[in-house]
């Protein structure tokens, strides 16, 4: 466990003391651990030397925010520093069997919810990657130069794509009007795959992790396709409760360029295939 002194003054100020620390099976940035307080109760701390100050402020608001949503429960959030976060700690559940349908109606209701704007109140982490979320109206605006270009442009001085490849994010960017329907903005977890949903102690579905901001739906949805997909049920009980439109799958890439252009800039030229793939494919 790293030593950080913020999270020992709060222990102190609260008349408490760490009796026992377990590491975590945990995400490739943050180290993970269920520690058990003074107080004879278990939480879940989770660290990372490196990270940005603002970050866990931002992923403490976000989880505050899927929590004030409504839609499905998160972790409740005790503290954080600039390299600790302590959550609520809350040991798997065998799966009801009706996880799936739940998580699915649950993410409904959480993108009923009604935004004004697209972006955020400020700017989230998506793993490592910061997001920019300067809030506008217009969402193909906020996708187009806070998505796309953005991450285009980081991957292009990283050598990991050429400028003929900008070129091509920078059409599909001009194009996106005419590739993706109009969608009032939602509140989105950010990063929503299956490693990022847990089975909480009833075995009803939890959001960890999240890069909360406000955007398209259906962003959302062709997240959850990247690594595999989740089970039918889900996608039911989601377009059962929503508008969604039947052919928001035709679209699945266009959104996932985003995380793939993450992913290149993040674990390199294994997902470059991918992205040259999507980017010959629309211009």
């Amino acid at each position: 466990m790293l030593s950080d002194d913020a999270l020992q003054a709060w222990l102190e100020s609260k008349a408490l003391s760490i009796l026992s620390e377990v590491p975590l099976s945990g995400g490739c940035i943050a180290q993970c651990f269920c520690i058990t307080l003074s107080d004879g109760q278990q939480y879940f701390l989770k660290q990372q030397k490196d990270a940005e100050p603002p970050q866990f402020a931002a992923e403490a608001d976000g989880l505050e925010a899927l929590g004030r949503a409504g839609g499905l429960k998160v972790p409740y959030v005790y503290w954080y520093s600039e390299q600790s976060l302590l959550m609520e700690y809350l040991p798997a559940g065998r799966r009801q069997p009706e996880f799936m349908y739940r998580l699915g109606e649950g993410l409904a209701y959480q993108h009923r919810q009604p935004m004004t704007q697209f972006g955020y109140a400020h700017d989230t982490w998506c793993g490592a990657t910061r997001q920019p979320n300067t809030q506008c109206a217009d969402g193909y605006r906020f996708f187009a130069e806070h998505r796309l270009r953005y991450l285009g442009e980081i991957c292009v001085d990283k050598a990991l794509l050429s400028l003929g490849d900008l070129n091509r994010i920078e059409r599909i960017s001009e194009c996106l009007p005419d590739l993706i329907p109009e969608q009032a903005p939602a509140l989105l977890h950010g990063d929503l795959w299956s490693g990022n949903v847990l089975s909480g102690p009833d075995g009803l579905p939890v959001l960890i992790d999240p890069s909360v901001y406000q955007g398209w739906p259906e962003a959302e949805l062709a997240m959850t396709c990247l690594f595999g997909g989740f089970e039918p049920d889900f996608y039911d009980a989601y377009e059962a409760n929503t508008s969604v439109l039947p052919d928001w799958r035709d679209r699945i890439e266009l959104y996932n360029l985003w995380h793939l252009l993450n992913h290149l800039s993040l674990f390199g030229r294994s997902y470059q295939y991918e992205v040259e793939t999507i980017l010959r494919r629309y211009t």
